[in-house]
């Protein structure tokens, strides 16, 4: 009960204080004022007040097919009147189906799944199985890279914000990661002859035993920032990884399901075809999920048993196999190349307005803005990174936030999304950009 003179506590504002107050505080939320969610609709989400916003960040790269999109939603809703749960320990027709349909579209030979609820689990199974499959313990990853939060995971992770916790990389090493605006070796592509790729071998060579039992690494670094590596790199990569006898394990969190354009999945772009591919996030369309997949003959190579509680559970299956059929139905691979191309293009004429940003990159419906204080020097804009996520909000429109630095803007639309609608995403950044003060 309020008093005279006493402020009415929002509804939004009981909420983020609730959250405080229950929730362990290193689960952050964006924004000065938390945008406390409510509903959402394909494109757009409404906030607890009624604001609406198009957003470009879909729940951090995992809305694929559009917030609650019927043609899965309905099917999901009918899943759980019928059976919701069994565990693993239970065969049911819809994992079936699901594994099923993914051995037809994943590349090569990878036929055998393994479902956990993210993607942090996913990428432990991989490394286990490379483990107990190879002729050793060790793992090259790359700088920058991000697999996840558990031990494990923070491990290959090799970013300092997401170590934390006095993490023991044991069997884990690194190699620079193809960072072409801030290359890492000081060198220029294409002159560079993409001398970071042989830095894997090099790593090989110095901080292994000189086999190694996998590599893994994600198409395009998705906390690090969208960082995306020159044509060349991971057929380079692929070459020296088999030759010192490992597994090349691609991390598809983010960039499976159609991201990248016109390919599955994101590995694909750059013509390798991995042992094992890794994913989530989009595969469920907000709904948990982790997949492993790889070849018949790896997956004999597991030892013992394993379980997954949740994994593959019949909800969760059905949801999936809804997701590829939408993104089949209405081609989506085939708009995300065509539309996010679009996007590209849009987002370099607002480079050539805006000296605040540095370089663009990304690919399909993955997209980013790197914010620098002076494009000589690269001096990353933190702060105006910042300063334009809230605008950007104010403004109508949701976008994320990344990289070391914490300078990067990172956008993934829905890749169902239109031209109007990525002229309407644009409007909205070129009008915060007009807004955000060079300090």
């Amino acid at each position: 009960m309020t008093t005279a003179g006493e402020k009415r506590e929002s509804r939004s504002e009981e909420i983020v204080r609730k959250h405080k107050e229950f929730i362990w505080p290193a689960v952050a939320n964006y924004y000065a004022k938390p945008l406390v969610a409510d509903h959402a609709s394909m494109q757009y989400l409404w906030d607890i007040e009624g604001n609406r916003y198009l957003d470009f960040f879909g729940g951090i790269v995992t809305i694929g097919v559009g917030h609650c999109n019927p043609k899965a939603t309905s099917k999901i809703k009918a899943q759980v009147d019928r059976l919701q749960h069994t565990s693993t320990l239970f065969p049911n027709e819809h994992i079936v189906a699901l594994a099923e349909k993914l051995a037809e579209i994943t590349p090569g030979k990878l036929q055998k799944s393994f479902f956990t609820s993210s993607g942090t689990e996913a990428n432990e199974a991989a490394i286990l199985l490379a483990r107990m499959a190879g002729p050793t313990f060790d793992v090259v990853a790359l700088r920058h890279a991000y697999a996840g939060s558990s031990m494990l995971a923070k491990g290959v992770t090799a970013q300092a914000p997401w170590r934390k916790s006095g993490v023991i990389s044991v069997g884990v090493s690194h190699a620079v990661n193809p960072y072409c605006y801030r290359c890492p070796l000081h060198l220029e592509y294409p002159e560079c002859g993409v001398a970071c790729a042989n830095d894997v071998e090099n790593v090989i060579q110095t901080t292994t035993s000189g086999s190694i039992a996998a590599f893994i690494a994600e198409p395009i670094q998705g906390v690090g920032g969208f960082i995306t590596p020159p044509p060349e790199y991971f057929k380079i990569v692929y070459r020296i990884v088999k030759n010192y006898g490992g597994l090349f394990i691609s991390d598809e969190v983010q960039t499976a399901w159609g991201r990248t354009g016109r390919k599955w999945f994101g590995i694909e772009q750059w013509e390798v075809t991995p042992d094992v591919i890794t994913s989530a996030k989009s595969l469920g369309n907000g709904v948990p999920v982790g997949l492993t997949i790889t070849t018949a003959e790896l997956a004999d190579k597991f030892q013992g048993l394993t379980i997954s509680t949740f994994g593959g559970n019949p909800v969760t299956s059905v949801a999936a196999r809804a997701v590829i059929e939408v993104i089949e139905e209405e081609n989506l691979r085939e708009n995300t190349f065509v539309v996010g191309g679009y996007f590209r293009k849009r987002l370099e004429e607002l480079q050539e307005k805006y000296p605040l940003i540095g370089d663009v990159r990304g690919m399909g419906m993955m997209q980013a803005l790197e914010l620098v204080k002076d494009r000589s020097t690269k001096e990353p804009a933190a702060a105006e990174t910042t300063q334009l996520l809230e605008g950007a909000r104010r403004n109508g429109l949701l976008v994320g936030k990344g990289g070391l630095y914490g300078n990067v803007i990172r956008m993934a639309p829905p890749m169902n999304i239109s031209k109007a609608d990525v002229d309407e995403g644009i409007r909205l950044l070129d009008k915060t950009f007009g807004e955000v003060p060079l300090s």
